[in-house]
């Protein structure tokens, strides 16, 4: 997709903007009130020392924010220099808004060799997820996405979108099983085929951010960079809460992750009825779902997850969810709650 093409496009987002343009939706934390703290890459200034620390800013192009309980403001400024100078190297690494990303790289030359350790290691998460949702996860399904953002972004498009062989040509580029992954290289083996890692770069990023404030000596701590990851719960020993975007639902995690996959999130058309999650294996946008909520121990796992579920249908999602000991909050057209973790443990 050219830079052009992304910028028409996000005239219509109405959430975050990372890599191609988000792949999900994220409840905000509902954060008590806390010790607000300034950093090198923030403007917040320091304020009754002694409290939770907590920094909020622009981070992937977007906002975000880090919750730090029980620490001094000096340690918590540190530790979040360090982890915004990670996400600037990340987004080296997997962003398509950058021409010299190693990912942008990849799919200008259809090969990439001495791949970053850190695109092998996501895209062999991507892969997993691919297989243990039969292709309802598929990282190259960005020739899809291109052609409905062109589609859309030209003027007087046609409302019923792209023309059936038109997204017959773009789904046969959408195959994971033809992308080779080696430590040393990285391979296409179709001429066109493309990854966008919407659906699930977003919680490695989270989770490499968590790990490092981990190292860092911090262990209450809510990490929301678009996924959501706690590490423990809050200083006083209770659970953080995070509320599900667009529901009435509250959830309490405590070492678990949380990512949130919505149509709402990102559309190609005013409507809303062509938007970024697409079905790999019928080249449609999905739209079984209002939204699916994945609760995992990893938002890797919950980001990756949570865009295949919207593809899937209620017996696929909750035989998946057993497989991998996850909970779903899922939500119908209607937004009446279908799938809840109690439906997911009585399997």
């Amino acid at each position: 997709m050219t830079e052009p093409m992304t910028r028409q496009l996000t005239r219509n987002v109405t959430r975050r903007r990372f890599i191609t343009i988000t792949a999900s939706a994220v409840g905000a934390a509902l954060i008590p009130p806390v010790t607000m703290i300034g950093s090198a890459h923030g403007q917040i200034p320091d304020q009754l020392a002694g409290q939770a620390q907590y920094w909020r800013g622009i981070a992937l192009g977007a906002e975000a924010s880090l919750t730090l309980n029980g620490h001094d403001p000096s340690r918590a400024r540190i530790a979040i220099d360090a982890a915004l100078d990670e996400i600037s190297r990340l987004e080296k690494v997997f962003s398509l808004f950058r021409d010299d990303s190693a990912l942008s790289r990849l799919n200008r030359d259809g090969v990439l060799e001495a791949p970053p350790l850190d695109l092998v290691v996501c895209l062999n998460e991507a892969k997993r997820y691919w297989r243990v949702t039969n292709g309802a996860f598929d990282a190259t399904v960005q020739p899809l996405w291109a052609l409905y953002g062109e589609h859309f972004s030209t003027s007087g498009a046609d409302p019923h979108g792209p023309q059936d062989t038109d997204i017959a040509v773009a789904r046969s580029l959408v195959d994971f099983g033809s992308v080779s992954l080696a430590s040393n290289e990285i391979k296409f083996a179709k001429p066109g085929m493309a990854l966008t890692l919407n659906g699930i770069a977003q919680g490695y990023i989270t989770d490499k951010v968590t790990d490092l404030l981990r190292l860092h000596g911090f262990d209450h701590v809510l990490v929301n960079m678009g996924e959501i990851r706690a590490l423990g719960g809050k200083a006083d020993g209770t659970p953080w809460q995070v509320a599900i975007n667009r529901t009435d639902q509250i959830v309490d995690i405590r070492n678990q992750a949380i990512a949130t996959s919505g149509g709402y999130g990102t559309r190609f058309d005013e409507a809303g009825r062509y938007h970024h999650l697409l079905n790999p294996l019928s080249g449609r946008s999905a739209n079984q779902w209002s939204s699916i909520s994945v609760i995992a121990p990893t938002a890797t796992m919950a980001d990756g997850l949570s865009t295949a579920f919207y593809s899937l249908s209620k017996d696929d999602i909750l035989s998946v969810s057993a497989e991998l000991k996850v909970s779903v909050h899922a939500y119908d057209r209607d937004n009446l709650h279908v799938i809840t973790p109690q439906s997911v443990s009585s399997l």
